[in-house]
């Protein structure tokens, strides 16, 4: 069994999230794409009080990143949306293992809502007349919808549609899927077999291996429902360690799995940079490998009721070189074109104080303007002893 160093294994997976370097996959679209490719997928989320996640996620890792970029990627066939474990944006390379989902909510296994074949039908016969269309072209009998979980009738059958495979999105106006057929949205050379349950499990084997560094089985098939995922990546597993393809290394208790070549390469020391990331950014999704890795527990507290909240509601985890030292709690005034930092939270002793300081006026100025806003107010700072630091950093960047 292998062995490494808390912070070897840190940078080795910053490293492979793409959070370590300035530049790590260029810049523009291509970027943009190489990201894409290496994460495996970016959650997609509704919540706008700053930057959506997925745009955000991607402005971490592509300096000159715009939302243009996604719209263009899924325009020119090389990327899509489905379900990774949360609504995603995907490589199109990877189309083929969105089939097996696919496959099981089209033969009976339900997904939110019971069916309506009828309207389903009726919905796809349009689509398949007019071309491509969005929620909103169809009529709600009721006049207007009335939220996320009580959606008009013909955006369920449109999910409907969308989850098991018979629709795809083409695009987005705002933040509304455009819904048309599959045949009209996958290039041509796209692979569409689908693949066995090895070649699933080896899927997302490879995928947690190229984006984390190392990963543990429960990371890996998260939400996969069945123990055949499970039995597979297990063979997986042992095939591949037995051969040489993989090594165990012990974390917190826990044997990881990682390629020999990535533990023999030293992963770089992380600049004195700080990045503020998304709550649903790949590097913080899985609270587990958090506390375990960076021994930081991190919940976005947005669905939590606000008596039991601990630190607000949309705080994004403050990394500072290759530690996470806090989280910040922001919101964007988007009319008065203001980033309000309702309260910093610093959690960890950080020897260079004056360098972190002026390290994160600078991403909250960056972060900011991202976000069409011209100035950033901090208004609390846990501890604070941190406020005066803070503030004058943020004052002298004006």
């Amino acid at each position: 069994m292998a062995t490494s160093t808390g912070n070897s294994l840190r940078r080795i997976a910053l490293e492979a999230q793409g959070l370590t370097r300035v530049e790590p996959f260029g810049r523009g679209i291509d970027a943009t794409h190489r990201a894409l490719e290496q994460l495996g997928y970016v959650q997609i989320d509704t919540i706008s009080i700053v930057a959506r996640a997925h745009h955000h996620t991607f402005w971490n890792r592509v300096p000159n990143y715009s939302p243009s970029h996604l719209d263009r990627l899924v325009r020119e066939g090389r990327a899509f949306e489905y379900w990774f474990h949360a609504a995603s944006y995907l490589p199109m390379r990877d189309y083929r293992f969105a089939l097996p989902r696919m496959h099981a909510l089209k033969s009976g296994e339900r997904h939110w809502f019971a069916k309506d074949r009828k309207l389903m039908r009726a919905v796809l016969d349009r689509i398949r007349a007019e071309g491509p269309l969005l929620a909103r072209d169809f009529e709600s009998p009721r006049g207007r919808n009335q939220g996320w979980w009580d959606w008009k009738p013909a955006k369920r059958a449109l999910e409907q549609l969308f989850m098991q495979g018979d629709l795809m999105a083409a695009g987005r106006e705002g933040f509304q899927k455009v819904y048309d057929l599959p045949e009209r949205v996958l290039p041509p050379d796209v692979d569409t077999s689908t693949p066995t349950i090895e070649e699933f499990a080896g899927y997302l084997l490879d995928t947690a291996l190229r984006a984390h560094g190392f990963a543990i089985p429960k990371e890996v098939t998260y939400l996969r429902r069945g123990s055949a995922i499970r039995a597979a990546l297990r063979a997986r597993l042992d095939a591949d360690v037995s051969d040489g393809a993989l090594v165990k290394i012990r974390v917190d208790g826990c044997d990881y799995y990682a390629r020999p070549e990535v533990l023999d390469r030293a992963a770089p020391r992380a600049p004195a940079r700080v990045r503020l990331l998304s709550p649903f950014d790949n590097a913080v999704i899985q609270r587990d490998r958090n506390v375990a890795l960076h021994e930081f527990d991190y919940q976005v507290e947005c669905y939590v009721p606000a008596p039991k909240r601990r630190f607000g509601y949309f705080c994004l985890p403050v990394l500072y070189r290759d530690r996470f030292v806090g989280r910040v709690d922001c919101k964007a005034q988007r009319r008065q074109r203001r980033l309000d930092l309702l309260h910093l939270h610093i959690e960890r002793d950080i020897s260079e104080r004056d360098r972190f300081a002026v390290e994160f006026a600078k991403a909250a100025r960056a972060f900011a303007a991202f976000n069409d806003c011209d100035s950033v107010d901090s208004v609390k700072v846990s501890p604070a002893i941190w406020g005066r630091e803070v503030r004058k950093a943020l004052t002298a960047g004006v």
